[in-house]
């Protein structure tokens, strides 16, 4: 159970198994998944969606059902989700963009950062 303090700090995202980069064509689906977190990310900070670039997307496996980005306070079950992990870049920043494959793609605020400031990236293949 966390203390007061640590409901209040913020997780560290849990890195992804089974890191494998997917190359373009994506398919319809995905474009669309692709599409909606570039929307999203215009509506955020206000630019224009020619502005940002997709720096890499990856089939992974999450190992949890918070897929990647647990917030503070929450449980999750232990279970591993195949998943898709989508990096934009604007205005000099990284956002990633998680998903389960099945429903829009979320911004995980913890990890949108400088470009010079990322978090470790996980190694790719199994652990």
């Amino acid at each position: 159970m966390p203390t007061p303090d640590q409901a209040n700090e913020p997780m560290r995202p849990a890195p992804p198994y089974n890191v494998q980069p997917l190359t373009p064509p994506f398919g319809a689906a995905m474009d669309a998944q692709i599409d909606a977190a570039k929307q999203d990310l215009t509506q955020r900070l206000g630019i224009d969606a020619s502005a940002i670039e997709v720096v890499e997307v990856d089939a992974v496996t999450w190992p949890d059902t918070s897929l990647g980005c647990p917030k503070p306070g929450m449980m999750y079950p232990q279970v591993l989700v195949d998943g898709v992990l989508v990096q934009l870049r604007a205005n000099g920043q990284i956002y990633r963009y998680h998903g389960d494959g099945q429903r829009r793609l979320f911004l995980c605020d913890a990890l949108a950062g400088p470009l010079g400031d990322q978090p470790g990236r996980p190694p790719r293949g199994d652990p």
